[in-house]
């Protein structure tokens, strides 16, 4: 026999289904002095060809038995280490991601505050969504962004986005800095309960010991200003807050399978298509920037609001969400008012003290209570806690 006829062949699903009788005795007699994993190969039935992938790629039995069992059955010592590996990596870049979300975010009030002495809220709103959704429309994949263009997707950026930050203009035009911030504090509180009534999801005790710790924080820094508050400002306030709640979690659902930057440029197209019709019959046509240096820092103001707290922190929010669940990504929104406060002290003059450096230690202890235990899944043999539903 010649040496041709012992050359490897791969192994594929259409040999073995068209191979005959007579083949498989000749290969198993060329192969006599072949290991006994080759010589048990070669003996296989029809039946058993359609395994042959994983034993080629010398995968484990209980990796491909873990991979086909249900979700909701596995056992976490049962995931592969190298598995649970990827996951972590996944989960600590998914909250670096939220941090910086949060920080991004935080900038926004003092951002939006500069730039409405040029435009006003809804003409804000407008600009800021549309310049965003330009820069992204342009940068992300086609194939990506086909996908995305649905109507859930334009829909949720409508109301989430622009209708939410509609109100939260109109509404810190008629109240304090220092009210802003505490209801904006209130978001993961409001997300871990449209969570636990809309996918009955329920955070743990420990999750919910960091949410009332983090509005201790709030609290204490709010506390130490005020001034120009008005009730309605504040139901202006809570009103947006509440929405962007509930955009939070519908976001689970809405990135599902798809690209993060993809479903933000989207939504911020979304957003600016809403609010337009908004700031024509509220404000009529905007007017040109104030000639001098008060103009001039309205127009940086609207660029910085775009860039860097929209473009930056939603399409990391994004990000870092397809990772975790809706109550440990709201969990980071408690950053917006630390680091609002800090950016008053930086940047408007804001008196800085004990009650801003306490105050900020308690959010941040807050965060971390209601976002580790989410991050670490639920303990071996157990699922998710859930709330009773009616059959």
């Amino acid at each position: 026999m010649s040496t041709s006829r012992l050359r490897p062949i791969p192994v594929s699903k259409a040999s073995v289904s068209t191979a005959t009788a007579s083949t498989a005795t000749a290969s198993t007699a060329t192969a006599s002095t072949a290991t006994a994993s080759t010589a048990s190969a070669s003996t296989a039935t029809a039946s058993t060809a359609s395994a042959s992938t994983a034993s080629v790629s010398q995968a484990p039995v209980r990796r491909a038995h873990v991979s086909a069992a249900p979700a909701g059955n596995v056992r976490v010592s049962d995931v592969p280490a190298v598995q649970r590996g990827a996951v972590a990596v996944s989960q600590r870049r998914a909250v670096a991601a939220l941090a910086a979300a949060g920080v991004a975010w935080g900038t926004s009030v003092p951002l939006s505050k500069a730039a409405l002495a040029w435009l006003p809220p809804a003409w804000l709103v407008v600009a800021r969504f549309a310049l965003a959704a330009a820069v992204l429309l342009v940068a992300v994949d086609r194939t990506a962004l086909r996908a995305a263009f649905r109507w859930p997707v334009l829909a949720w950026g409508a109301v989430g986005f622009g209708g939410s930050v509609v109100l939260q203009n109109a509404g810190l035009a008629r109240t304090s800095v220092t009210h802003t911030a505490l209801l904006i504090g209130t978001a993961p509180v409001l997300v871990a309960v449209i969570a636990a009534a809309w996918h009955h999801n329920v955070a743990r005790p420990v999750a919910w010991a960091g949410f009332a710790l983090s509005l201790t924080g709030i609290v204490v820094i709010a506390g130490g200003h005020g001034g120009g508050a008005t009730g309605f400002g504040d139901a202006l306030v809570l009103v947006s807050v509440l929405v962007m709640a509930t955009m939070t979690v519908a976001q689970v659902r809405l990135l599902k399978g798809q690209n993060p930057v993809a479903i933000t440029a989207v939504q911020f197209l979304g957003a600016a298509v809403a609010a337009l019709p908004v700031a024509l019959c509220t404000s009529g046509l905007p007017h040109a920037p104030a000639p001098g240096r008060a103009g001039l820092v309205a127009v940086v103001a609207v660029i910085g609001l775009t860039v860097v707290a929209t473009i930056v922190p939603f399409t990391l929010f994004a990000y870092g969400q397809h990772a975790v669940s809706a109550e440990v990504a709201g969990a980071f929104l408690n950053l917006e008012p630390l680091v609002g406060a800090l950016a008053g002290v930086v940047a408007f003059g804001d008196p800085a003290g004990p009650r801003l450096l306490i105050g900020g230690a308690v959010i941040v202890g807050g965060i971390v209570l209601s976002s580790v235990p989410g991050l670490r899944g639920p303990k071996p043999g157990r699922g998710r806690p859930r709330l009773a539903t009616a059959s």
